[in-house]
């Protein structure tokens, strides 16, 4: 379980927005664009609309996690941009982690 790897830069970001396609559900919106490497690069964008740092940085903290947890089923190389939504904040780690593997499957299946 390697730590998993992020998009740095503002440009990088736009470049999945922009060219990318996506899949949203209640809590989440993942933004995908194949990146012609064997492994996939995560970015993570919690709005200031979500709480104040410390509820935002949670929500950071828990997306990075199950990343990183379940990273066996992010195998493919793909640049992704997790875009967390109001509605995350009260959840648990286990209703996240099901979230993201259905959006995961549904980008898999494509």
């Amino acid at each position: 379980m390697r730590v998993p790897t992020t998009l740095k830069k503002t440009r990088e970001y736009r470049h999945v927005y922009n060219r990318g396609k996506f899949f949203a559900d209640r809590y989440l919106v993942i933004y995908y664009l194949p990146n012609n490497l064997d492994y996939c690069r995560f970015g993570f964008t919690v709005s200031k609309k979500i709480g104040n740092a410390v509820v935002r940085n949670r929500v950071r903290r828990l997306l990075k996690e199950v990343c990183r947890l379940n990273s066996s089923v992010f195998t493919g190389g793909f640049d992704l941009v997790l875009v967390a939504r109001r509605s995350i904040v009260d959840l648990k780690y286990k209703r996240v982690e099901e979230c993201l593997l259905k959006l995961a499957n549904k980008i898999y299946k494509r």
